[in-house]
């Protein structure tokens, strides 16, 4: 779940500019305290920090996982639309379920087919 957090992280910086604990818990329809004791654990474990005014930034390490995780959902969601065919709806829950487990040889194999059907 954490790796959910990181990602939502970056898409909510790149759509607003700005990031706070509401704005995740609004994008996730998770409670404020579940959202808040979430933020806790990853900034203790150096993935994101906290300004004085509550606005949350990844740190390097939180922008790395967050990008890597990110790529596996465009892929796959793309992967899905594309080639098998699945509805836009479906591919990007589908998506959001497998990127957290889909291996890195997987991973790849999927986007090689996407880039050699010049998808």
């Amino acid at each position: 779940s954490g790796e959910m957090y990181l990602e939502n992280i970056l898409v909510l910086k790149k759509r607003y500019g700005k990031v706070r604990y509401i704005d995740i818990a609004r994008e996730l329809t998770f409670s404020k305290p579940s959202v808040s004791r979430a933020i806790g654990i990853l900034k203790e474990d150096g993935y994101i920090v906290v300004d004085d005014d509550g606005y949350i930034e990844l740190t390097k390490q939180g922008r790395g996982v967050a990008k890597n995780i990110y790529e596996k959902h465009k892929v796959l969601t793309e992967f899905f639309t594309s080639v098998i065919k699945v509805s836009p709806e479906i591919a990007e829950e589908d998506a959001c379920r497998i990127e957290h487990v889909i291996s890195d040889e997987t991973f790849k194999g999927l986007k090689k087919v996407l880039e050699d059907k010049n998808l």
